[in-house]
């Protein structure tokens, strides 16, 4: 998604050519060109080994996409390059064809900044031209490794605003609070985590959108300690700003994210948040954030959720407009596009 709306942005300014290259269908009105490779989607390898290189089903996912896509693959067709995945996409763009010329290439750490920084195993093999940090802590890690700059995600102030919810749109009980958690279904979001803490208030209703190898372990506890009270979905991307308005807290007790769209979206819509007190959170929010919480006790985990609740949307909603200054995927496209071509012609200065 954040490839998707950069992509788009810089493009609209006119001053580049613009090629995204992914899986799927093209998306009607995008000004950048588009070009789809197929994929054997991640849920088919989510039984096999995890060994090196192969540490998740997203990797086995991305090295078929890769070796697809090696077969059309035209480097001299790009000024720049750029990619958030490791390894296979990654070694493509940097070592193919062997010999000849190689575009300059961007990484992102959308996915985690272990390539930039491990030299264990694969991730000795990552190379890159200029990195793109997501986050303070990647950035202060990296920086004196490679040509590196901090550019936070963003999301689009013309879907993501404050404005009533309707609960009949998802077809929501009237009843109690909705706790929403978006998020894929593994073990680093903590989602049962996050099921338990929200079964303990009385009537609240817990909402997740998203899917993952946790699902049966998810519904599971669901029915064992709130049954009737939890639903887990995947929606659309157009129906995502419609389903946080409808929300009266968003609940996200991870340990750690490289940025998070989802802290941000849930700002701009103007609802409360619950999330691990770590220095991404407070660095997205701005320091003081009343939701912030230790995520690893329950009880404050709690805590945090009730006083969320009573608090309401009012303090949230105060702070949605803070968030298209810094996170507007307009302001965030152009800070790309200013990186990319400082990058591009020092690498052409290099083998010039």
């Amino acid at each position: 998604m954040a490839f998707e709306a950069v992509a788009n942005e810089i493009a609209n300014l006119g001053l580049d050519e613009v090629t995204l290259f992914g899986s799927g269908t093209e998306l009607a009105g995008r000004a950048y060109a588009f070009s789809s490779t197929s994929l054997i989607p991640r849920e088919s390898f989510e039984r096999f080994p995890k060994v090196p290189p192969f540490r998740t089903e997203y990797i086995y996912e991305e090295s078929t996409w890769a070796l697809n896509h090696l077969r059309s693959y035209r480097p001299n067709d790009a000024d720049v390059t750029v990619t958030c995945s490791y390894p296979f996409v990654n070694w493509m763009l940097t070592r193919w064809p062997p010999f000849r010329r190689k575009p300059a290439h961007i990484f992102v750490t959308q996915n985690g900044d272990w390539p930039a920084y491990c030299d264990d195993l694969e991730y000795s093999q990552f190379r890159c031209d200029g990195l793109i940090c997501t986050n303070p802590d990647y950035y202060e890690r990296n920086k004196d490794r490679w040509p590196s700059i901090l550019v936070p995600n963003g999301f689009d102030p013309k879907k993501f605003y404050p404005a009533k919810g309707d609960r009949a749109q998802f077809d929501f009980s009237e009843k109690g609070p909705i706790v929403l958690m978006v998020s894929a279904l593994v073990d680093s979001k903590r989602v049962l985590e996050g099921m338990r803490a929200v079964a303990e208030i009385p009537d609240a209703q817990l909402v997740v959108a998203g899917d993952g190898p946790l699902r049966e372990k998810f519904d599971a506890l669901g029915e064992e300690i709130m049954p009737g009270r939890f639903r887990r979905m995947t929606l659309p991307l157009d129906q995502m700003p419609d389903l946080y308005r409808v929300a009266d807290v968003m609940l996200h007790p991870t340990f750690h994210e490289s940025f998070g769209n989802v802290y941000v979206e849930a700002l701009a819509t103007g609802i409360p948040v619950v999330a691990h007190d770590y220095p991404v959170t407070k660095w997205i929010y701005g320091g003081d954030y009343p939701g912030l919480t230790d995520a690893g006790d329950e009880e404050l985990l709690i805590k945090a959720l009730k006083a969320a609740l009573e608090r309401g949307k009012e303090n949230a909603i105060r702070r949605a407009d803070n968030a298209v200054t810094r996170f507007a995927w307009e302001n965030i496209a152009k800070k790309y596009r200013e990186f990319l071509a400082e990058v591009h012609a020092r690498h052409r200065s290099l083998v010039s």
